[in-house]
């Protein structure tokens, strides 16, 4: 199974830290698969959650073990139009298809081979699933 850190998430929220590109980049280091909310402002990526924070150039986003939350339609759009970049974007919906073919999965929902369902918790019901999205990927 694959263990997801949240927005760069280790032992929990820390608005601190989400999404900030080091921090990003020290989850990879340190084995994990990562989500991150990303952003497209007058043609430029820039990582954050409630807003743009931290610009990033586009192979940043190339990186196999990014999961880009796309946060408005004009980041969704170049994002497909890259095939190196994974992606996808969902609000509320129970299940959404990513631009690899898996099923990123609402908290509490259904779940299958190809999910990856979202679990904010420190641990979570055992899942039948290719993956989880956590705050706490290190409590797995």
């Amino acid at each position: 199974m694959v263990l997801i850190s949240h927005r760069g998430n280790l032992d929990g929220p820390n608005t601190k830290l989400e999404n900030n590109p080091v921090q990003v980049k020290s989850v990879i280091l340190s084995g994990f698969d990562c989500e991150i909310d990303v952003w497209n402002i007058n043609g430029h990526f820039i990582l954050g959650h409630d807003g743009p924070s931290y610009p990033v150039k586009e192979k940043f986003l190339e990186n196999k073990k990014l999961w880009c939350h796309a946060k408005n339609l004009q980041a969704l759009e170049v994002m497909l139009g890259n095939k190196n970049i994974h992606c996808f974007w969902h609000e509320n919906d129970d299940f959404t298809l990513t631009s690899k073919n898996f099923i990123w999965t609402f908290p509490e929902k259904s779940t299958g081979k190809k999910s990856v369902v979202v679990s904010l918790g420190k641990k979570s019901s055992d899942y039948q699933c290719y993956g989880i999205c956590t705050d706490y990927p290190g409590s797995y």
